[in-house]
């Protein structure tokens, strides 16, 4: 219990030192140099890229999920250790992907930041296994420009479904 409490505060100082340097970058902007920080087109382009990876599980496209990570990502996942680098999240992509996933949609409900990061907060749901098992829950995503081009640099995600007597934690 005291490392999970230490996890998350970590993870809760390493997200406001994020905010912090996002808010002390240039605006992000539009090719056509709009001065708003989140532009439809830059909102596009990331529901574009939420899409294309909730289909990459189901599609089982792990060569599209290992490169949308930065080489030095962090996946968060519940009840587990943070996993750092492509090559770890690349493993964690395998287990992940032969979930036999069937549908999995994220949806953002928050979009800010500038200069190099951006975070997409939002929910996802997904349908998994022979049974069609449904999980929703919630995530937040922190995108990094890497060479003209987007990349995820931290995913963290949690559950929104209760605890049921097969998976509450003693």
């Amino acid at each position: 219990m005291q490392n999970t409490m230490k996890q998350i505060f970590n993870l809760s100082i390493a997200i406001t030192a994020l905010l912090i340097v996002g808010c002390n970058n240039k605006p992000t902007t539009s090719k056509n140099n709009s001065s708003n920080l989140i532009t439809t087109e830059l909102r596009q382009l990331i529901e574009t890229k939420n899409k294309q990876f909730g289909k990459a599980h189901v599609l089982r496209d792990t060569a599209f999920l290992n490169n949308i990570f930065t080489e030095t990502a962090r996946i968060f996942a519940p009840n587990a250790n943070i996993i750092s680098g492509r090559s770890a999240i690349a493993s964690i992509n395998w287990e992940y992907v032969n979930f036999d996933i069937h549908e999995f949609n994220l949806e953002t409900t928050a979009l800010y930041g500038s200069g190099e990061y951006l975070i997409n907060e939002g929910n996802y749901n997904m349908h998994y296994g022979t049974d069609s098992t449904l999980e929703k829950g919630k995530f937040i995503f922190v995108w990094k420009m890497i060479n003209g081009d987007w990349k995820l640099d931290a995913d963290i995600w949690n559950s929104s479904m209760p605890l049921t007597p097969n998976n509450e934690q003693k």
